[in-house]
């Protein structure tokens, strides 16, 4: 079994920042595309970022000069900097992970979602 377990979400004024951390656990051989993605309330889910296992990097428009995905691989860990937050960033923000838990078998995973919330 796989568990991905995510931190680091709250309440921030406007123009403020926040660290967002997920950590993979359980039964990992290895570890492939790691990301995030959010869901405004009321809206659909939505990718964020994405970092790859060789360390390519996606970002949606709306955050790309402003979050900054990163991965420590020894600590089977994604992070999530998020500087300049707007209103329009509240949402629940949820990990997903390629899990490989013994070699030629890959699942995706998703965590269980930590809630920013940007207002004054």
């Amino acid at each position: 079994q796989v568990q991905l377990v995510e931190s680091g979400g709250g309440l921030v004024q406007p123009g403020g920042s926040l660290r967002l951390s997920c950590a993979a656990s359980g039964s990992i051989f290895s570890l492939h595309n790691m990301g995030w993605y959010r869901q405004p309330p009321g809206k659909e889910r939505e990718r964020v970022a994405i970092i790859t296992s060789d360390g390519k990097l996606i970002y949606a428009d709306s955050v790309k000069d402003r979050f900054t995905i990163s991965r420590d691989n020894a600590k089977n860990t994604v992070y999530l900097q998020m500087n300049s937050l707007k209103p329009e960033d509240t949402a629940v923000y949820y990990c997903n992970a390629d899990v490989s838990p013994r070699r030629d078998y890959t699942y995706n995973y998703w965590g269980q979602g930590t809630q920013v919330t940007v207002s004054s």
